[in-house]
Formats: C-alpha cells, sequence, structure tokens
C-alpha cells in the first residue's frame, strides 16, 4: 500500500495536474493510459518481498493513482484515502472518533449523513451529535456547542440541499482555540476542489463523494478524504479501519473516477457559467418565490462565496470581467429555488422538465433536478425538515454543461405550466423576462458575457 503523498510544492496549473497527476506511462508497455488491475493478489520474489502489493483490499495501482492526484488537486492537501462510497467516507471517519463521541454538525446536513450520526452511530457507538445553525450562529453559541468530549464539527458547505455558506475560517478558529480542539471536517462535494479548497481556509479533513462532481458522468459509487501535512497520524487510522472494514473501491471505479477528474476544471467552469445564467433567470421569473445561489450579488453571503473561492477559481472569475454586471460570479453547479403555487406546483415542475432529468444525486454533466422532501431529504423527520425550510416548494437544480439556453428555456416551459396549472395569480416582477424573441436575445446577451 502506497500513502498517496505529496511532498513537494507543486506550482503546475489545476487542469495541468488534472491531467498529469498519477497518470505517467505504464512501465511494462509505454501504454499512455494505465491499465486496469484486476488482481486481487501480487506475487511475492521472497517471504514479504514485494513491490508495494499484497492484496488488493490493502491497495491497488489504479486507486493509488487516483489517491495522488486527489492529494494534488485538493490545495493544501498531502494525503487522500479513496473508499467504495461517500457514505463509507463518512462512517470510517466517525468510527474512528471511537466510542461516546460528541459531533457538532451543520443543522442542514445531507439526509444521508444526518441518518448515520442519527440512527447508526448513536446505536452502534454511543456518539451524540448536535446540530446547529452554523451559518447565523453567533461565535459564543458555537463554542458553547463544543464539549469536553467534542471530536469533529461537521460542515458542508455550501449545505444541502438549502446551500447555506459557512465561514469555514471562522469556524476553524472557533475550534482550534477551545481547549477540546475538535477536529474541523469540510464536505467539499458541492464545490469540488475546483472551486473551494477548505484545507486551506483551516480545515483538517475534506471529503467528497466523488459519484458527483470529481467523476462527473454519473456512473461510479465512491467517495475520499483528503487530509493535510499534519494530520498523518489520522490518515494511517482512517487506512487501518478501511482495511479492516474493507470500504474500498474497485479498480474498475477508480479508473473510471481518474478519467473523470482530468476534465474536472472544464466541467466545473461550465457548470458554474450555466447555474449563473439560469440563477438570474430565476431570479427575474414572477413563478419564483426566492433562488439561492451564493453566486448571485443578490445573495445576503455573496461577500463570502467570493472569500471562500480557491486560488485557482479566483483567478478564473477575474477573467469573466465585472461581476456587477454579469450579476454575480459562478460558483458551482448547484441551485435551489421556491416555486409559487401550491403544494404540488413543485411535482408538477419536475415532471414537465425535458432536459433536467427528474432523479437524485447531482454533479454529472446531464442536468439533474428533484424534491429533496420527498427525495434526498424524506428520511429527516418533517417537523425539521420544516424548520430548516425544506417544504414541497423546494427544488433543487443540478445544473449540466448543456448549452446555458437551452437549460433556461426548459425551466421556463416547466416552470409556466406547474404555476399556471395552480391557478393562482402570478404577480409581475419588474425585472421579469419577456417572452419569444425578446426573451431569446436576453439570453444569448447573458450566455455570452458569462462565456470563457
Amino acid at each position: 500500500m502506497t500513502p498517496a503523498l505529496t511532498a513537494r510544492k507543486d506550482t503546475r496549473g489545476f487542469s495541468t495536474r488534472a491531467v498529469h497527476e498519477g497518470s505517467e506511462p505504464d512501465q511494462a508497455t509505454n501504454a499512455v493510459i494505465q491499465p486496469i488491475s484486476l488482481s486481487t493478489t501480487f506475487k511475492q520474489d521472497a517471504v514479504g518481498v514485494h513491490k508495494g502489493y499484497e492484496y488488493a483490499r490493502s491497495g491497488n495501482p489504479n486507486r493509488d493513482s487516483l489517491e495522488r492526484l486527489l492529494a494534488s488537486l485538493e490545495a493544501g492537501g498531502s494525503e487522500a484515502i479513496a473508499f467504495s462510497s461517500g457514505s463509507a467516507t463518512t462512517s470510517t471517519i466517525i468510527q474512528s472518533l471511537g466510542p461516546q463521541a460528541h459531533v457538532v454538525s451543520v443543522s442542514d446536513v445531507y439526509g444521508g449523513t444526518f441518518r448515520y450520526m442519527t440512527r447508526v452511530a448513536t446505536a452502534n457507538q454511543g456518539v451524540t451529535t448536535t446540530f446547529v445553525d452554523l451559518e447565523h450562529a453567533s461565535e459564543d453559541e458555537i463554542a458553547d456547542s463544543i464539549r469536553d468530549d467534542t471530536k469533529l464539527i461537521w460542515i458542508e458547505s455550501p449545505t444541502n440541499p438549502t446551500l447555506k455558506l459557512i465561514d469555514i475560517t471562522r469556524i476553524s478558529q472557533i475550534a482550534h482555540s477551545h481547549p477540546a480542539n475538535p477536529l474541523v471536517l469540510v464536505d467539499n462535494t458541492f464545490l469540488s476542489p475546483y472551486w473551494s479548497s477548505p484545507l486551506v481556509l483551516g480545515a483538517d479533513v475534506v471529503i467528497h463523494s466523488l459519484t458527483k462532481y470529481v467523476n462527473g458522468h454519473s456512473d461510479v459509487i465512491m467517495g475520499a478524504a483528503i487530509l493535510p501535512p499534519h494530520q498523518t497520524e489520522l490518515a494511517q487510522k482512517l487506512r487501518f479501519l478501511q482495511n479492516a472494514i474493507g470500504a474500498v473501491p474497485s479498480p474498475h471505479d477508480c479508473w473510471l473516477a481518474q478519467r473523470g477528474a482530468k476534465t474536472l476544471q472544464l466541467r466545473m467552469k461550465t457548470h458554474g457559467q450555466n447555474a449563473l445564467a439560469l440563477a438570474r433567470y430565476l431570479e427575474r421569473s414572477p413563478y419564483v418565490k426566492e433562488v439561492i445561489y451564493p453566486g448571485l450579488k443578490s445573495h445576503p453571503r455573496y461577500a463570502l462565496a467570493r472569500h471562500n473561492l480557491s486560488p485557482h477559481a479566483r483567478k478564473f472569475v477575474e477573467t469573466l470581467g465585472d461581476a456587477d454586471e454579469n450579476g454575480g460570479i459562478p460558483f458551482g453547479g448547484m441551485i435551489s429555488f421556491r416555486i409559487r403555487g401550491d403544494d404540488l406546483a413543485g411535482e408538477r415542475f419536475l415532471t414537465k422538465t425535458k432536459l433536467f432529468t427528474l432523479a437524485e444525486s447531482l454533479g454529472g454533466v446531464e442536468s439533474l433536478a428533484e424534491l429533496p422532501a420527498k427525495m434526498t431529504h424524506a428520511t429527516i423527520p418533517a417537523a425539521e425538515r420544516k424548520a430548516l425550510g425544506i417544504g414541497p416548494d423546494l427544488v433543487r437544480l443540478s445544473v449540466g454543461i448543456e448549452d446555458s439556453e437551452d437549460l433556461i428555456e426548459d425551466v421556463q416551459q416547466a416552470l409556466e405550466f406547474a404555476v399556471d396549472m395552480a391557478d393562482i395569480a402570478v404577480p409581475v416582477k419588474a425585472t421579469a423576462p419577456v417572452h419569444q424573441e425578446a426573451h431569446h436575445q436576453a439570453i444569448q446577451g447573458l450566455a455570452g458575457a458569462l462565456a470563457a
């Protein structure tokens, strides 16, 4: 087993690393693309003498290559551990805390993480979790939530599905100045290593569902944890637990994820530009009550979104021109919005879209849409969903890399159908786009302004 260590400062650009790190030509054949190593066991030259591999659960060439790449792409990372799923990553990290530990978690957390914390870790480890609104809580409130036995602070930013934006630097400073000194973990799935670099902002661990943006093609289930140089001991513990539990990905999945990650920068730029264009349209639509996209200049946490940009994303955003004229900046490909109409308007919208596929998950090249209250977050108790603002009017969009004008037109026709069917008076917004030719020109003008 070869740890994915990055000892030197890599000054190459993001896409250069994505294409080349861990992708050296095969030594046996000089094949440019690394072969898939399916062997479960490896020949030893003498007892205990081998080339770094003994048994595939403990290590595999494809997994090592992917882990090298992930450690390189996540700014501030030195070691990456690839898991069989995002959920396996979550469970292994929480198991590493030991029995009777306490966790502070952002309140608006992914439904699967909430389920594991409250129904699995509590029953099996005696782990207790305090859910806190880390976006709005004061410094004293956050500090008061940390106990002597608090081992971990769990952050998603943006959160799923209401896209709350957490000040990672602020939370890290509070945590690390507390006597308990809990680890700060950030689930960076929604932004990927391209848009945000939580380790640079002060986090101790970053995790991803590689299923989403890193792989990017909706054909792999995987997860990963990336750690900075000062967390070597934790990395060794996680590797031991992973091997003991068996939460390892297949060589084929590692190969696919590495292939997908090669185009991460190209895809994330397009996801972000399309999402900004669509968010601006939704902001003007009379069929929409609220648009949640932190990249919009009108978003209350817009300044924090800009602060949280990774160094490479900030460099890209600066090439796009005046953010005031563009209405904001690209900031990932996820949008949530609240639709007008009755309680079934969201469901009608989702059955009427043609390019946005009604499906769970996110981060693929294709656009997806879902109703969190009845899909990804259905396992959260109704009262808690209501408190979090996850109601029947909340629609989550994963904006793909299709042409932005086509996506906007698809959303427009579905909104008109869904809200008109509710037979309610639709308010006319002063900034609402007009239909037909003028609307088409507005879309093309916006798309042109955002073009890379």
